[in-house]
């Protein structure tokens, strides 16, 4: 695995080249910490120029990607991401709140309130994302479910917002009867993207995130979820969007907006 960058000139190239695109598409610049894979940020995508932050590479992010550790950037860039920055996504690491995680006992970094407090310190409005374990080092969150955006899966993810509102769409009942890890996925099958679950192409159509592999779709935030909020902090129509038909609309998005 590479090392993160610790160059600031070399950091400043890449955050001065995304302000010069950002400004030549007519689009805010958003920062995507703690990226992985671009999840949300193929839901911001249409909407603002995304620069990905994170401290492992990920060859897949489908947007400018700086590998640095997200806290050394917040902290040495206060300044600059204040002045040209216009919202800032964060995806904290959920390893120190899964149940998987308190079931092995590994010891995990707590990285919500640091980051909240570097977020804090710029002044721009914020959504920082985990798992529904995390709620209590969450502020306030609102949770949103995949299913409520057209998926065939019961994901859900909390969002504490810092400078604006989110307001949820209704949470659908949890009604339909999902497979079993490891079984095999038919068309219209309900699931759990956990472990090494079955079937990736259809996840992944299911998700609109065809560029992802397994690793990523565990952890991922679900387009749908970041278009319907950076909607919303817009003021557009927040209605949400489903994910019908997303697998190739999504390489369209990518391929206008990289």
């Amino acid at each position: 695995m590479s090392a993160p960058v610790t160059d600031r000139a070399a950091v400043l190239a890449v955050l001065e080249q995304a302000r010069a695109d950002a400004a030549a598409a007519g689009l805010p610049l958003l920062l995507n910490l703690y990226c992985c894979q671009g999840g949300s940020a193929a839901g911001y995508a249409p909407r603002f120029h995304v620069v990905g932050v994170d401290l492992s590479p990920q060859p897949r992010y489908p947007f400018t990607f700086i590998q640095a550790d997200v806290l050394w950037l917040l902290a040495g860039f206060a300044e600059w991401i204040r002045e040209h920055v216009a919202f800032i996504d964060a995806s904290p690491p959920c390893q120190r709140y899964s149940r998987a995680q308190k079931i092995q006992r590994r010891e995990h970094p707590d990285l919500i309130g640091p980051t909240r407090d570097l977020i804090a310190a710029t002044g721009l409005p914020y959504v920082i994302e985990n798992v529904e374990e995390a709620r209590g080092e969450l502020l306030s969150p609102v949770l949103l479910c995949a299913a409520a955006f057209g998926m065939r899966t019961y994901r859900h993810r909390l969002f504490e917002t810092g400078g604006w509102t989110l307001v949820a769409p209704q949470h659908p009942e949890h009604v339909h009867r999902t497979v079993k890890m490891g079984r095999p996925l038919e068309p219209g099958d309900w699931y759990h993207a956990v472990g090494n679950f079955s079937n990736v192409p259809y996840v992944r159509a299911d998700m609109g995130v065809p560029w992802m592999n397994r690793d990523g779709i565990r952890e991922c935030i679900p387009p749908a979820m970041t278009r319907f909020l950076s909607r919303q902090f817009l003021g557009l129509d927040p209605a949400p969007e489903t994910t019908a038909g997303r697998g190739q609309m999504a390489f369209d998005d990518l391929a206008v907006t990289r």
